[in-house]
């Protein structure tokens, strides 16, 4: 038999298949408003959609030879999608920056407010002071301290905990509200959105997932989840913002509000726009969209990606809302190059990156498979109340884990200068140098001893409050979170480095290039890269997060330590488990994502994986000239399959063609509606002529222009090791199977990943949605 659909879709129907005869369906001129269309949690067709384009291409050309209009409407019809990409870099810059000043603002909110204006953050309060000093250039009489203003004073251990007590509330209303607006008014606006967006990027359809509902809510619990203080970013989420805004903007085009394979091409470029101004690196993002999101991403996605991701940063760059004119928070420049011994301790950063990408997912996937199969699911306010209380309660007590992420990130990046203040710069004769505004390698003073405890703390608590904040219902992205723990890191393992170079320069390790006194070791240098290790182990980026990583510096000279970490975090996760955070919530979540990476290497055929098996019952067919209206609306109500194979006849069984249910149901509707004579007993004709009918008769319903006359077919023995390459490659919803032109069954994309989790001896019902 046809496979079941899931219980979500018994009551759902999906899109038509395109069809020909004399003339091929007009699909500009829809004829029958719905037919064509797809209903929630479906796959869509991509190979009748790139027809439909074709299709509607041809005949835009066509027309533009025939008059002036119709070559304006060719000429708009092929500028449409540059346009498109430049509203969507307009809008996703502008958001982002709105987001990045906003956080910033209510973040520093959390330990005072700035009595000259209560918009301003606490560095653009002293910035318009003129009492600040150089030394005290964070402190200054306009910005006061929430104990400032309700007891006077900023000494003492009552003033402490007034601090300490107006940290914590202002965390617990940000999460209250966050997760209080997402649960209300948009559920599809929780967690990172990445793993839905690659699952509907692959064809899936999610309404509302990408609606405008989501995207203000997002927009506005984002900034609300990250000023929090919970370990959570904003970068994953937005490029689902981008997305969001992608999605909104194709309804104002009809080339892209009615074809479904066109706008998921249009989502790639948004995806890429996203994480050019999440991170202020458009190549990286057009190569994130490519290596990590995209499932169909052909040259001239690539152009457009490219022109999107470069609209977006430029606005986010006019915008400035960092106010260093950089796009990003942590922008840095090392000076100093790299040894080549060097590399040792870089490969173990990537060996920590990867072991700690393995422990996060196992561990964070655990957590959320107990919330989806407990009560805890059930009190998602209740949960990220707790998280955020536990999280402040620990972090105000230690500086590091006080500041935003963003600015943690930012000082372990910092490469130490004369005019650093940072406990982390507090080194012994630092000012006994001959060297302009650099420093050479010295001892570590009793700042930095107190900040590597310090630090030693915040990484414990990262590492474990991470597990349990990924995937509330709130906005929380995974970028920051894992660069943050891989910079403190690499930061401990920098300083130690430098301090072994300097106290053991005659060691034989370091004294064919780092005499006494030189700058040998930028701790900053092992802080980036360890960052780059950690990513990359969680997400299993490679490519995209070297070139993201560099963009971020600027460090052209120190791509060989990222790439080196970066494929060696890589090898220590794969080596542990295949899947990346994000394909690794797919399955948790059921998603039918059919990942283009995997290799399959079983040998089974078709016959193995096809419906119906041995002892179904036969499959349910439709026969090409033979059925009445009422046969049919017979078997649509007595199953709940997307669709139904065409015979000539049930005796022959040798197939016609392929019908989807949705557009039978809207085809005969239509029908009953606005053709005459048209009863129970009429019968429906899949063929190109219907014969003459007795006198009497009612009239006969022809519905040829509906049915795909080309199905994709393999045999039985087809191995299936070709059927999934052609599912992934063609993107097919359906496979129907043939012995010598006779129809024996039918795979769907849910049968191919049945069979793959069963091969990998995983719950093939894991599988939620077709």
């Amino acid at each position: 038999m046809f496979p079941l659909v899931s219980t979500s879709e018994e009551k759902s129907y999906n899109g038509g298949g395109i069809g020909s005869s004399n003339r091929m369906m007009d699909f500009l001129e829809e004829p029958i408003p719905g037919v064509g269309t797809y209903d929630d949690f479906n796959t869509i067709d991509w190979v009748r959609e790139k027809s439909r384009d074709r299709d509607r291409h041809r005949e835009i050309t066509n027309k533009s030879k025939e008059s002036t209009w119709a070559l304006i409407h060719s000429v708009s019809d092929a500028f449409s999608g540059w346009l498109l990409m430049l509203l969507i870099g307009l809008l996703s810059g502008s958001l982002a920056g709105l987001i990045d000043i906003s956080a910033h603002w209510m973040t520093d909110l959390k330990e005072g407010i700035c009595t000259e204006g209560f918009w301003f953050n606490h560095e653009h309060c002293c910035w318009n002071s003129e009492h600040v000093t150089f030394e005290d250039r964070d402190k200054c009489p306009e910005w006061n301290s929430w104990s400032q203003l309700l007891i006077s004073t900023d000494e003492g251990a009552f003033a402490y905990i007034v601090n300490y007590f107006m940290y914590v509330l202002w965390a617990l209303l940000f999460a209250f509200l966050a997760v209080s607006l997402v649960k209300v008014f948009a559920p599809y606006a929780c967690g990172s959105g990445i793993p839905e967006i690659k699952t509907i990027l692959s064809g899936f359809i999610i309404r509302g997932y990408l609606g405008k509902w989501t995207l203000i809510i997002k927009t506005i619990t984002l900034v609300l989840a990250v000023s929090s203080g919970l370990s959570l970013g904003k970068e994953g989420p937005l490029v689902h913002v981008a997305c969001c805004c992608g999605n909104i903007l194709c309804h104002c085009f009809n080339k892209y509000r009615k074809n479904e394979a066109k706008r998921r091409e249009v989502l790639s470029a948004a995806a890429a726009a996203g994480v050019s101004v999440a991170f202020g690196a458009p190549i990286g993002g057009v190569l994130f969209s490519l290596e990590e999101v995209s499932y169909y991403f052909p040259l001239k996605t690539l152009w457009r990606s490219f022109f999107a991701a470069l609209v977006a940063a430029f606005t986010l760059r006019s915008i400035n809302p960092f106010g260093n004119s950089r796009l990003v928070l942590f922008y840095v420049e090392f000076h100093t190059p790299w040894h080549l011994f060097e590399l040792v301790p870089f490969i173990l950063l990537g060996i920590f990156g990867g072991l700690w990408g393995a422990l996060f997912i196992r561990t964070n996937i655990a957590w959320c498979q107990k919330r989806k199969t407990t009560q805890l699911g059930k009190y998602p306010v209740i949960e990220v109340l707790v998280v955020t209380a536990i999280t402040a309660i620990l972090a105000f007590p230690n500086e590091y884990t006080r500041m935003s992420t963003s600015e943690l990130i930012s000082e372990l990046f910092n490469d130490c200068g004369l005019l650093d203040s940072s406990k982390l710069c507090d080194y012994e004769n630092r000012f006994n140098t001959s060297k302009g505004g650099e420093l050479p390698d010295r001892p570590a003073g009793v700042g930095v001893y107190s900040a590597m405890w310090q630090l030693a703390l915040t990484l414990i608590l990262k590492i474990v409050i991470t597990i349990f904040t990924f995937g509330m219902k709130i906005p929380s992205g995974l970028f920051i979170p894992s660069m943050a723990v891989g910079a403190i890191a690499g930061r401990l393992l920098g300083v130690g480095m430098e301090q072994l170079a300097y106290y053991h320069h005659d060691w034989a390790i370091f004294n064919s290039w780092c005499s006494q006194g030189a700058d040998c070791i930028t701790p900053g240098l092992y802080a980036m890269v360890g960052a780059a290790a950690c990513l990359g182990g969680v997400t299993r980026m490679t490519v995209s997060l070297v070139v993201i990583m560099f963009e971020l510096t600027g460090g052209l000279e120190y791509i060989v330590p990222l790439m080196a970490a970066a494929m060696t975090s890589k090898w220590v996760a794969d080596a542990l488990g295949r899947e990346g955070i994000y394909d690794a919530h797919i399955r948790l979540n059921g998603y039918p994502f059919l990942e283009a990476k995997e290799e399959f290497a079983h040998k089974t055929l078709a016959m193995d994986v096809m419906k119906p098996r041995r002892n179904d019952p036969l499959l349910t067919v439709l026969t090409q000239d033979s059925m009445t209206v009422e046969d049919v609306e017979t078997i649509i109500s007595e199953t709940t399959y997307s669709g139904f194979p065409v015979v000539v006849s049930r005796e022959s069984q040798r197939l016609v063609g392929f019908v989807l249910r949705r557009d039978l149901i809207i085809s005969i509707e239509n029908a009953r509606k606005k053709q005459d004579g048209v009863v129970s007993t009429s019968i429906i004709y899949f063929t190109e002529h219907s014969p003459p009918m007795p006198p009497y008769t009612p009239p006969t319903l022809k519905l040829r222009n509906i049915l795909d006359l080309s199905p994709f077919t393999v045999t039985d023995l087809t191995p299936m090791e070709i059927v999934v390459d052609i599912f992934r490659k063609l993107g097919l919803r359906q496979c129907l199977v043939t012995h010598n032109g006779r129809l024996l069954g039918i795979i769907t994309k849910k049968d191919v990943l049945k069979h793959i989790a069963q091969m990998a001896n995983q719950d093939p019902d894991s599988i939620l949605f077709n």
